[in-house]
């Protein structure tokens, strides 16, 4: 199973990185603006309603406070995913702001490429908006 390793720097303290990230019904506001449109909250699923329309469902697994950090796992979207599992989670970076970890796991592993590009893209993203929010 292909596994994602996506660490970007966030220059902001980890309490607010992780305020950002933990708060799962604001994706669209907090996170990625513009990419996504909406996000709507049912117990544990979260749809997320993309910039084009289309939308993605997730579980959220767990939201763990002590190591800051979240696991959800997409159910159904727009790639053709057999398995999804992946985790967000803040440390602190010894430089000071936060390490941003983006942890994925899925199949079918010919999504390899497509899935480093929306990481890449998607955590530029996080970064640009959780660092412009604390000015």
């Amino acid at each position: 199973m292909p596994t994602i390793h996506k660490t970007t720097f966030i220059n902001v303290p980890p309490e607010q990185a992780w305020d950002a990230i933990r708060d799962v019904g604001a994706f669209h506001l907090r996170l990625v603006p513009g990419l996504t449109a909406d996000t709507r909250l049912d117990g544990n699923e979260r749809t997320l309603i993309l910039g084009d329309g289309s939308t993605v469902k997730e579980a959220i697994v767990s939201i763990d406070e002590e190591e800051r950090r979240l696991v959800f796992a997409v159910k159904e979207g727009r790639m053709p995913l057999s398995h999804h599992n992946a985790s967000f989670q803040i440390i602190p970076d010894p430089q000071g702001g936060s390490q941003f970890i983006w942890i994925t796991d899925f199949l079918p592993a010919e999504l390899t490429e497509a899935i480093q590009a929306q990481a890449d893209r998607v955590s530029t993203v996080i970064k640009q908006t959780i660092e412009a929010a604390s000015k």
